[in-house]
């Protein structure tokens, strides 16, 4: 009896702001406005065989008590802009890009991402996501206009709108008349019209069908309908669940939706996010990662936290004393404003009584509480215990690879590639060479099927 063949792990690399994930005091740290540092990140990314490089986006900087939140994100380029800098100093690397899909249009996006898929000769991938934040939506025009039970129901149809874009180039012969210059011949190329509730838009489609047809399409919804979204049409999905039990769960949740839309099981790839230390034995790495998360949560940055869930002001509280003998404020957070972390806490008085019965179990300080409670490392240990707990979860139908976020960027990725990779491949379960030149390519996932109607110009 032959034995189940080994899954091909996906590696990919996130290119944070700066937040309490990066250490950016530490003096390896650099800029994260800067070209050079993203140039760094990607093509170690890239030296390593890595699946694609992602951006996060910040649409609005954070603010905490009236004031902009200077522990945090202090700032974030342009996506497109950068990926498409990136495709120019880069071959094979995937560039996968956040773009919102409550606050813009789907031809300007579709029209971006087909862009950029040009440039890139087939690398670009979007992440769709969704906002009911009415404190970022103040920076558009449609600022606090949209409920937040309307956004999967945009989404879906943003989603199904770009795609009818993406495809209303079908043919050919067009798009080689196009790569050379030569002027529409058929006059249906890049026609549409589409009706619905949320998009009512018809024209001609301006950039010919890409080298993928369609970008890659991420999602990162935990809800059921951002789960049930994900399934629906995308390719790849984000997860948050890096452990063996709740990875497994959440796969196989994901999974058993993609029937009922006449999917399989390898159409859709579930990435975790995952931080690492490295050290040169298990226990010099933990020492490190003690160290790390000391770093990444000081005490300052614990009291905001702790504001998070209290909503109320915690500044005259001592860090490293104990947590507040006073009940969070219920009701709508108006202390921290731009934070998704705010909407993990949907009932902070009970999520105020558990902090208060594990601190006082392990006698631990307000700072030692967020750092236990927000433990960050995902992989820590020598590369040989590293790589072997990435297999692990991978073969155990946890996830199918990992999204890994260095503390340390743009240079943290480098010792991972040096280190874990070379110990991958020699399981057999990672890539020594691309195999193909496309993001498609990379992840296993073929290029849709074009089905459309003629429309009328």
């Amino acid at each position: 009896m032959s034995s189940k063949p080994l899954k091909q792990i996906h590696l990919a690399a996130h290119f944070p702001g700066v937040n309490n994930t990066t250490v950016w005091s530490d003096p390896a740290a650099g800029s994260h406005i800067d070209f050079d540092s993203f140039v760094h990140f990607a093509r170690t990314a890239e030296r390593a065989k890595f699946d694609f490089l992602f951006l996060a986006e910040g649409l609005r900087l954070r603010e905490q008590g009236g004031e902009i939140y200077g522990l945090d994100v202090v700032g974030r380029p342009d996506t497109f802009t950068v990926l498409a800098a990136l495709a120019a100093v880069t071959d094979r690397l995937g560039l996968t890009g956040t773009i919102n899909s409550t606050f813009n249009e789907p031809y300007e996006v579709a029209r971006q991402f087909a862009s950029l898929d040009h440039l890139s000769e087939g690398r670009a991938a979007w992440n769709v996501v969704t906002s009911w934040d009415a404190f970022t939506g103040e920076n558009f025009r449609r600022g606090g206009f949209l409920p937040r039970e309307e956004r999967y129901s945009r989404a879906r149809e943003f989603l199904e709108t770009a795609n009818e874009l993406f495809d209303s180039w079908n043919g050919s012969e067009v798009l080689a008349d196009a790569a050379t210059g030569t002027f529409l011949r058929d006059a249906g190329a890049g026609a549409f019209a589409h009706r619905g509730q949320h998009f009512d838009i018809e024209g001609h489609f301006n950039v010919p069908r890409s080298p993928q047809g369609r970008p890659v399409i991420f999602q990162a919804g935990d809800s059921d309908e951002g789960r049930e979204f994900a399934a629906s049409g995308a390719d790849a999905i984000f997860s948050r669940y890096g452990t063996l039990e709740e990875g497994r769960s959440f796969y196989a949740d994901v999974k058993r939706r993609l029937a009922k839309y006449g999917r399989t099981h390898d159409q859709l790839k579930i990435l975790p996010a995952a931080t690492f230390v490295l050290g040169d034995t298990d226990a010099d790495a933990h020492e490190q990662a003690h160290e790390v998360r000391r770093l990444q949560v000081s005490g300052q940055t614990a009291i905001k936290y702790l504001e998070h869930v209290w909503n109320r002001d915690l500044s005259g509280y001592d860090p490293d004393g104990p947590l507040p003998d006073v009940d969070p404020e219920t009701g709508e957070n108006t202390i921290a404003l731009g934070r998704a972390s705010v909407r993990q806490f949907r009932d902070p008085l009970a999520t105020a009584r558990e902090w208060r019965e594990l601190a006082e179990a392990k006698n631990l300080s307000i700072r030692e509480l967020v750092i236990a409670t927000t433990s960050r490392q995902t992989f820590v240990g020598s590369p040989a215990t590293v790589a072997a707990s990435i297999d692990a979860l991978v073969q155990a139908d946890a996830a199918d690879g990992f999204i890994l976020v260095p503390h340390i960027t743009p240079g943290g990725l480098d010792v991972f590639a040096d280190t874990v990779v070379p110990l991958l491949q020699e399981r057999g379960v990672f890539r020594s060479e691309y195999e193909g030149p496309t993001l498609r390519d990379h992840l296993g996932i073929s290029v849709p099927d074009v089905q459309r109607e003629a429309v009328a110009p």
